[in-house]
């Protein structure tokens, strides 16, 4: 009975551990990022950087996108290449 309530507050001991160790993890990040953010602030093309960013993870995505989504099919590429020149004849 004693080894099970000393390996139970050893459980308890690691998990509150465990809890502050993420805590403090959590609040070195953050406090990391608005040091970032900060500093990002501060500088002159604050807007040239945003729209960097934003292009950035646009093409971030379209890569996310193509590498996990399924290809089109081989005729619906044909079937597509064949109304743009249909569109293009008929102008």
């Amino acid at each position: 009975m004693a080894q099970e309530s000393e390996r139970r507050e050893g459980l308890d001991e690691q998990a509150v551990l465990l809890a502050a160790g993420l805590a403090d993890l959590a609040v070195s990040t953050v406090g990391s990022a608005l040091g970032t953010v900060r500093g990002l602030l501060r500088r002159a093309d604050t807007a040239e950087l945003a729209a960097e960013a934003g292009h950035d993870l646009l093409a971030r995505g379209r890569l996310v996108l193509d590498r996990y989504a399924l290809p089109p099919a081989h005729l619906e590429i044909l079937a597509g290449h064949a109304r743009t020149r249909r569109a293009a004849d008929e102008r």
